[in-house]
């Protein structure tokens, strides 16, 4: 089955046949041809790193809510190879945007050929930072009431930011638009006792705990946590 023992460690589902089952039957067939070779080509050069992909079923399900949402502007914190940057930029019309920041360039250019075959490099607008400041950046320069606001967000960076992240996105999302936070449910252990917890675990479980708790009190967004690959929870700005 390909690549099961790496794709399986990022999803919280622990039954092997059940993901080999949902890989199998409706998400690699479904796959685009450029997301395959960018999610074969991090495996071969990251290894075990490339689990900070999202895996194949999560990148369809945002696809879809791209769509639904009808989105022509949308922001990525944390891009890695850019398979979650592709899955978005293949979703949006052919005037959307999407502005994709991540720190580490040599990342992003591993899956950029691909992007560039794909056709839709002209969507995207790649900014080498770290995500804050370019955050801040935008609110400093647009206001609140300036604000070109993003229709869709969707978070995979450094997960101890991500309350700080979620204040600024807040302010940047539109009313009505969609925040979606990646590996929430971080491999089950926000479930388990923290001696529990595998050690390379640890170090993000608060974290990630302390920010599930601050979701269910923001009186400003509705929430759902979705147990697809490593939990995520999509945040609809309501005010």
């Amino acid at each position: 089955m390909e690549n099961i023992d790496v794709l399986r460690k990022c999803t919280i589902l622990q039954s092997e046949t059940l993901q080999e089952y949902i890989l199998e039957t409706s998400a690699y067939p479904r796959e685009h041809e450029q997301l395959k070779e960018i999610r074969e080509t991090t495996i071969q050069k990251y290894g075990f790193r490339s689990i900070m992909q999202v895996p194949v079923d999560e990148g369809l399900f945002l696809s879809m809510l791209l769509k639904i949402i009808n989105a022509k502007k949308a922001l990525e914190l944390g891009v890695f190879t850019g398979y979650s940057l592709l899955t978005t930029a293949l979703a949006l019309p052919d005037d959307g945007k999407v502005t994709a920041i991540d720190p580490d360039r040599e990342a992003y250019e591993t899956g950029l050929p691909l992007i560039r075959k794909a056709g839709v490099e002209h969507k995207i607008n790649f900014i080498n930072s770290n995500a804050l400041s370019v955050l801040d950046e935008m609110l400093d320069n647009g206001g609140e009431h300036g604000m070109e606001y993003f229709d869709f967000a969707f978070v995979d960076a450094d997960k101890p930011n991500y309350i700080n992240y979620h204040k600024r996105l807040m302010k940047i999302v539109k009313i009505g638009g969609l925040i979606a936070y990646d590996n929430t449910l971080w491999n089950g252990s926000v479930a388990v006792d923290e001696e529990d917890a595998h050690e390379f675990l640890k170090d993000s479980r608060r974290a990630i705990m302390d920010f599930n708790s601050y979701l269910a009190s923001d009186p400003h967004i509705e929430i759902s946590q979705i147990s697809i690959g490593d939990g995520v929870t999509l945040c609809r700005r309501i005010r």
